[in-house]
């Protein structure tokens, strides 16, 4: 199988932390001084994905495929923490992307991924 997925990390404006309760609640370790960051995973480029959370996407079908957090308070790509780990088959897209979201967190960022 071809290695055509990516990860990517959005900042997100720190205002998520303060007006999401879902994503103050998932990130009890933050403590204000890092960023906000929404970490995904796409069969797309990092920069196409980010338009389309931007855009408020859907698919062919009508269904919302884009985060209303990227959305409403989605700021910019981050390749510097995204890049040294693409591309990559579908299969470890999903693995990585749960366990770069885990690995921010531990340093003390506010990550939403789903």
């Amino acid at each position: 199988m071809p290695a055509v997925y990516r990860v990517y990390v959005i900042e997100l404006s720190k205002k998520v932390f303060s007006e999401n309760t879902r994503f103050r609640e998932a990130n009890p370790q933050f403590n204000g001084v890092l960023e906000c960051l929404y970490v995904g995973m796409t069969s797309k480029t990092p920069q196409e994905r980010f338009k389309q959370h931007k855009t408020g996407h859907r698919s062919k079908k009508g269904y919302k495929i884009s985060s209303n957090i990227v959305e409403k308070y989605g700021l910019y790509l981050r390749p510097s923490l995204y890049n040294h780990l693409n591309p990559m088959t579908r299969t470890e897209a999903l693995k990585t992307e749960e366990q770069l979201a885990l690995a921010l967190r531990r340093k003390r960022y506010a990550v939403w991924f789903n």
